[in-house]
């Protein structure tokens, strides 16, 4: 017999704790709504963009002359290429475009190796869940993205944005500084965190491994039953363990939209980072929490920036 689904679990932890099954979606209040639109760029124009979703469905979006497009770098959304997976913010009830992103990908692993000395392949041990992964550093990216990771060697770790091309990827931009502890040397938590604390403050990123257009986090604190994963339980941010399907609710402090985001997956790879966001001030170290590029997206988060500064707490 299988699990039960997300949702199921979350009924379930919730008449167990004798506690009400908190709702997902964004708080009331946040202002205007902000929608992801993910799928296939089928048409564009200078007013309109059309796109296939996961599903099947057609979305047409109005395009202003302040929407504004990333594909490797900035660019007008009329330059687009039809075909390209793309993640639309969109605003004014979801048919207004403001942002695009075009073929964006998110590198986060460990380096296995290194080859070249030109452009560089990177080969990535992506945790227990992602398996491996090759990329390229091209040559013309390498002296941005080594300026805040310095050491692509094995056993360190290595989180970049970049862009698909031509069936591979290509690192671009460093999407946070490299931490100088190798992978399996994560810090410990600090001790004073003993359970009482209602939220917890830090960084929130996000990752292209979940389903596109799918809504959920990943979660570094889970036991490593539970997550089916022997690389769980890490973290140096002091969270509290939570289950599969428990609902987060998650602040964003830089944009001030809140939301509750349940937990579909584990966040192994996201605990090793022991690092702070400082999009708006400097956060606490560590990240509590990974989200799926729509989530992040209807939170505020910008996909090129990689990060906010945040505080979670059960939703």
């Amino acid at each position: 017999m299988g699990y039960p689904s997300v949702d199921r679990r979350r009924l379930l932890a919730a008449a167990a704790l004798g506690r009400e099954a908190g709702v997902p979606g964004p708080a009331p209040g946040d202002g205007d709504p902000v929608r992801a639109v993910t799928g296939e760029l089928r048409d564009v124009s200078p007013h309109l963009v059309v796109v296939e979703t996961p599903d099947g469905r057609e979305e047409r979006l109005v395009i202003t002359p302040s929407a504004t497009a990333w594909n490797g770098g900035d660019t007008t959304p009329a330059d687009l290429p039809a075909g390209a997976r793309v993640i639309i913010r969109a605003l004014h009830e979801g048919k207004v475009v403001d942002r695009i992103w075009a073929g964006i990908t998110r590198i986060t692993g460990t380096i296995l190796s290194v080859e070249g000395r030109a452009d560089l392949s990177v080969e990535l041990a992506c945790g227990p869940h992602r398996g491996r992964r090759t990329i390229t550093v091209p040559r013309h990216a390498a002296g941005r993205l080594q300026v805040r990771h310095p050491r692509l060697e094995p056993g360190y770790l290595l989180d970049a944005i970049g862009v698909r091309r031509d069936g591979g990827c290509l690192a671009l931009l460093p999407a946070t500084s490299q931490p100088p502890y190798p992978a399996r040397a994560v810090p410990s938590a600090p001790p004073a965190y003993a359970g009482t604390q209602q939220r917890v403050s830090g960084t929130v990123t996000w990752s292209d491994a979940f389903d596109e257009g799918e809504r959920g986090l990943a979660y570094p604190m889970m036991e490593r039953s539970d997550a089916g994963c022997p690389e769980a339980e890490v973290s140096c941010a002091g969270l509290p363990y939570l289950a599969m399907g428990s609902l987060v609710q998650v602040h964003n402090q830089c944009a001030g939209r809140s939301a509750n985001v349940p937990i579909v997956a584990c966040g192994c790879v996201a605990g090793r980072f022991c690092d702070r966001c400082v999009e708006c001030g400097t956060s606490p170290r560590g990240r509590v929490a990974e989200l799926s590029p729509s989530t992040f997206v209807e939170l505020g988060g910008e996909l090129v920036k990689g990060c906010f500064n945040a505080q979670i707490g059960l939703g």
